[in-house]
């Protein structure tokens, strides 16, 4: 019987993962067989993830610090990561942040920290693993994790910079698919709903944000945690072989409208 899904022996990098999606994401790949890499900022938190991987799934999990707005510290991590596993096979761009304030008041500052993690930061990533293993070995997949708020606008929540950044990774996603795709690598991104993370909790807590959700969203409710899981699942597989370029909203319907 063929498991279409099997990871086992790969070598997964996923950033931002000291909480929230990353983390779960981490688990669903592990529980396929991937060795993991906890790649954030907080070396105390990866290292306890990682730990939890290892107890839990049986794979090989390190945590490597590392803040992806940095160049340099990207590709120190990166060369760590090849010292220790000598591949990649699969890298998912997960850490961002998020400004929420109205457009007419939102700080150069703002707006530039947006692009410089969840943007530029994805692209420095990705550069950095496809150069030093993914290219070489001619395999690799990339998965972006982008948002339903990078296809589409709202009215509930103003934050123009992070629709900006989101609808920049969407479209870097395309461009990198299109020159990589013969090197054997795929680049796709995941364009999450409304979950709730230690980012979003207090939002989503809200009455008024609960109510606006069963108009919006076809399914009327938030994603539960391990709905992004086959997503992940999926496009870091072998069984995507063909499967580049795309945007997958994980959304319960909300772009459907």
């Amino acid at each position: 019987m063929k498991n279409y899904f099997d990871l086992s022996g790969q070598v997964a990098v996923v950033t931002g993962c000291s909480t929230g999606l990353g983390v779960q994401m981490a688990k669903a790949l592990a529980n396929q067989g991937a060795n993991i890499v906890c790649l954030a900022r907080r070396q105390n938190l990866i290292e306890e993830v990682a730990a939890q991987l290892t107890k839990d799934y049986g794979v090989k999990a390190i945590g490597v610090p590392c803040d992806i707005t940095d160049t340099a510290r990207v590709q120190a991590a990166v060369d760590t990561i090849l010292k220790e596993f000598g591949r990649i096979d699969i890298l998912i761009n997960n850490a961002g942040t998020g400004a929420v304030a109205p457009a007419e008041q939102i700080t150069d500052e703002q707006f530039e920290n947006e692009f410089r993690i969840d943007l530029f930061g994805t692209f420095k990533m990705s550069r950095e693993v496809a150069s030093k293993a993914m290219i070489p070995q001619g395999y690799g997949r990339i998965i972006n994790i982008a948002s339903m708020y990078g296809l589409v606008g709202n009215k509930i929540a103003p934050a123009s910079p992070y629709h900006a950044a989101k609808g920049g990774v969407v479209n870097l996603t395309r461009a990198l698919a299109a020159e990589w795709g013969d090197k054997g690598i795929t680049v796709n991104a995941i364009c999450p709903g409304y979950f709730e993370t230690p980012l979003t909790k207090e939002t989503l807590d809200s009455d008024f944000f609960q109510e606006y959700a069963k108009t919006t969203i076809p399914m009327g409710r938030y994603g539960k945690e391990g709905e992004l899981d086959t997503a992940a699942i999926f496009l870091a597989s072998k069984a995507s072989t063909y499967v580049n370029g795309i945007m997958v909203p994980v959304d319960g319907g909300y772009t459907a409208l």
